[in-house]
């Protein structure tokens, strides 16, 4: 059940374990039988907007957020989430979503406004996530973005490889409800200033909250910032590595130049 206002949208749906087994499937990891890890609400209650509701790169054109003009490149540029309770499978769950600011900045490729989107979850009445997404929209005419060189991959205890190609990147899309061209679509990457491609960026913080989850480094009563810092972008292997100071001091993704694309950092509410 959906309900949408000005302000806010409201999604009430049971959390059903097949899209958790098809999730955990794609990631070659266990399927979850009784409460939904860390970040993988990523997968449930999603929007389902009409066909008609999608511009021609594939996000909605209306609703929260909105693109803040027409041809404006929406980037995903990262977010918080603070995971307060596991959600439960087979129970009904709650997300309400608002935009909570939103600045315009000058940037040196262009105009830019940086969105941020909370959603909180609950379940009986309880929140159990809140989740913050930051985005930024880029100017329809504002170019490539700058490649960042590569550097030798650094040998850490704390470890993930993932293989990301063209069918993994499909299938992650449609898992997530993600329309957005820029991950499937070959003739459109070039509308957007990519080369091939790209690795979404949901999918980067979900492997380093992941590498955090196997090692046993427990995602409740702690909130995991991340943030996308470079384009992955191409059929490839990323790899998923602690950070210097181990776990404690949080993840990083870097893809097959070495290049480091996301990171991210834990903190006890």
């Amino acid at each position: 059940m959906t309900d949408r206002t000005a302000e806010s949208v409201t999604l009430t749906e049971v959390i059903a374990p097949q899209p958790a087994e098809a999730l955990a499937n794609l990631l070659e990891t266990d399927i979850p039988t009784e409460t939904l890890p860390p970040l993988w609400h990523w997968i449930h209650l999603l929007e389902r907007r009409r066909q008609s509701d999608l511009g021609p790169d594939g996000h909605p054109t209306s609703g929260i957020p909105a693109p803040p003009g027409p041809g404006r490149r929406r980037m995903f540029a990262g977010g918080r989430v603070t995971t307060h309770g596991l959600l439960r499978l087979g129970e009904s769950a709650t997300r309400v979503t608002r935009v909570v600011a939103s600045k315009q900045k000058q940037g040196s490729t262009g105009p830019l406004t940086f969105v941020t989107v909370r959603h909180e979850i609950s379940q009986s009445g309880e929140v159990l996530i809140v989740d913050e997404n930051d985005i930024v929209y880029r100017g329809a005419g504002s170019g490539s973005l700058p490649e960042r060189e590569g550097e030798e991959m650094p040998e850490r205890e704390a470890r993930l490889d993932l293989a990301v190609d063209e069918v993994f990147l499909f299938r992650f899309s449609a898992l997530t409800y993600n329309a957005h061209r820029i991950h499937y679509d070959h003739n459109w990457v070039r509308e957007e200033g990519y080369d091939d491609l790209v690795v979404h960026g949901p999918l980067q913080a979900l492997m380093m909250g992941e590498l955090q989850r196997r090692a046993g480094t427990g995602l409740v009563g702690r909130t995991f910032s991340y943030r996308l810092v470079a384009p992955m972008v191409g059929p490839q292997t990323l790899t998923v590595v602690a950070e210097e100071g181990g776990l404690r001091g949080g993840a990083q993704v870097r893809d097959a130049r070495g290049v480091v694309t996301a990171i991210s950092t834990l903190a006890d509410r």
